[in-house]
C-alpha cells in the first residue's frame, strides 16, 4: 500500500545486482509495457539508465582487514572531496559497509554531508577515542568519522610522538574491523597527517584535474608514494588517477587524458565530467547518487565505483607506476 514514505511489499530481486530486498519507495519500482524491473537503490537505478547489470558487491573485506582508500593530491582544486564522498556511497549502496574518514581539518566531508560528530579524528587520534564509536551513521551501510579545526593541534601530537607516522594507523586498525572499506578524504597539502593517512591506507586514488598544472603536480604526488614505501616502509599503492572536470570541447582536457592515459595506461580511471549537478550536491547535504541520480556526475561516479571494485587486490605497485615525464 502507497503511504507516505513510499511503498511497502514483500521484497523482488533488483534488476541489476539481483540482491533480494523490501519494497519502500517509488523509484525501487519501475513498471512499462514489458516486464516490470526492481532497482534497490539509487545506484542500481542509475546502473540500469547506463546499461550496467549484473553488479556483485565485490570491493568488499579482505582476508587482512578492510580495503583502505586514501583520496590524495597535494594539489587543491581537484575534486578529493566529491571523489572520497561518492566514492564511499557508492560502494555503500552496492551493501559494502563503508567507514568515510575526513583527515583534513577543513571539515569539508561533513559539510557536504549535514553531519557534525561530537567527536572527531581528533579524538581518536589525541585522545584514544574508538574510532568506530566516534563515527557517525549517515546513511544505510555509510558512517563517518568527522573533522575539524581541532585536527591542527592534533598535527602538533603526532610531532610529538616517536611513531609519529604510524598513529592512525595504531588508532584505527583495531576499531575498523566490522567495515570492508575505509575512504580516507586527505587535505591538500605536505603533512604529518597525510603521511599517518598514506601509512594506513593499502591504496591511493589520486584526483587530478584536467589542467597543465594538475598533470604536472602528479610527479610530486607520485615521489611522495615513493617516499612512504622506502622511507616509512609501508607498501602502499597505486590504484589509479582519476581525471576531474574533464570537458571534452576544451582541448587541454583531451590532451590531459591522452598524457595521462599515455603514462597510466588502466591506471588512468574513468574521468568525472563537468557537471554542474556535483557542485550543487553539496549545497543539499547529498551524495551526486541522491541528489541527480541520472546526471552525468552520477554515471561518472557509478563507473569510477565498478573500476574500483574490478580493481580489488589488483593494485598497481608503484615501482611499475611510469613517472610523469618532464
Amino acid at each position: 500500500m502507497c503511504h507516505q514514505r513510499g511503498l511497502r511489499s514483500e521484497g523482488p530481486q533488483c534488476s541489476v545486482c539481483a540482491k533480494s530486498f523490501e519494497l519502500e519507495f517509488p523509484f525501487q519500482a519501475e513498471v512499462g509495457d514489458g516486464e516490470p524491473r526492481y532497482f534497490c537503490t539509487t545506484q542500481c537505478k542509475t546502473a540500469a539508465k547506463a546499461g550496467v547489470f549484473g553488479l556483485n558487491k565485490a570491493g568488499g573485506r579482505a582476508s587482512d582487514g578492510p580495503r583502505r582508500i586514501a583520496v590524495f593530491n597535494h594539489k587543491g582544486g581537484t575534486g578529493k572531496t566529491t571523489t572520497a564522498v561518492n566514492l564511499a556511497a557508492g560502494l555503500a549502496e552496492r551493501g559494502n559497509r563503508v567507514l568515510l574518514v575526513d583527515a583534513d581539518g577543513q571539515g569539508n566531508v561533513g559539510a557536504s554531508l549535514g553531519i557534525r560528530g561530537e567527536r572527531t579524528l581528533y579524538h581518536v587520534l589525541v585522545a584514544g577515542a574508538p574510532a568506530d564509536e566516534a563515527s557517525v551513521p549517515v546513511r544505510n551501510n555509510l558512517d563517518v568519522l568527522t573533522s575539524n579545526e581541532l585536527l591542527a593541534a592534533a598535527e602538533l601530537y603526532l610531532a610529538e610522538r616517536q611513531n609519529r607516522h604510524r598513529i592512525m594507523r595504531e588508532r584505527l586498525s583495531d576499531r575498523v574491523t566490522g567495515y570492508d572499506v575505509v575512504v580516507l578524504d586527505c587535505a591538500p597539502a605536505l603533512s604529518l597527517m597525510n603521511q599517518n593517512a598514506l601509512v594506513y591506507a593499502d591504496s591511493v586514488v589520486v584526483p587530478v584535474s584536467c589542467d597543465y598544472l594538475s598533470l604536472v603536480g602528479v610527479r610530486q604526488v607520485l615521489r611522495t608514494l615513493k617516499n612512504v614505501r622506502q622511507l616509512l616502509k609501508h607498501e602502499v599503492k597505486l590504484l589509479g588517477v582519476l581525471p576531474t572536470f574533464f570537458d571534452v570541447r576544451n582541448k587541454i582536457s583531451r590532451e590531459a587524458i591522452e598524457a595521462l592515459t599515455d603514462h597510466f595506461g588502466e591506471r588512468c580511471l574513468p574521468p568525472i565530467r563537468v557537471n554542474t549537478k556535483l557542485r550543487e550536491a553539496p549545497s543539499a547535504k547529498q551524495t551526486i547518487f541522491e541528489y541527480a541520480p541520472e546526471s552525468h556526475g552520477a554515471l561518472d561516479y557509478l563507473a569510477l565505483v565498478e573500476r574500483i571494485v574490478a580493481l580489488r587486490g589488483d593494485a598497481g605497485a608503484l615501482d611499475r607506476a611510469p613517472a610523469m615525464a618532464g
